[in-house]
């Protein structure tokens, strides 16, 4: 896994592989990776940059699909108590929103 941070910033590279759990009827033909997985990464990367647990997710928003096998960039900005996180593809966001840590 490749990770970058800074004081207030840390990313790291993303990817479900296509033998993950969760795709096997998530849609049959074209499977997507589901928004709870991309949230347990999100709240996985959290607490492995900060040592903080997700209390929650006050503010979410899916934009684009993410397909199995598929490269992105988790991106996670803030301090505190408080964060943001975006997940991006090519310079286009799939998912934002806020986090509330424990």
């Amino acid at each position: 896994m490749h990770c970058a941070m800074s004081g207030s910033s840390h990313s790291e590279a993303l990817r479900i592989p296509a033998d993950h759990p969760s795709l096997p009827g998530h849609f049959p033909g074209r499977p997507i990776v589901p928004g709870v997985v991309l949230l347990d990464r999100v709240a996985a990367a959290l607490e492995r940059w900060r040592s903080r647990r997700v209390a929650g997710f006050p503010q979410v928003k899916f934009v684009q699909s993410l397909m199995p096998g598929e490269d992105a960039e988790l991106i996670l900005d803030g301090d505190g108590g408080s964060f943001r996180f975006r997940i991006i593809r090519a310079a286009q966001t799939i998912a934002s929103g806020s986090i509330e840590a424990a």
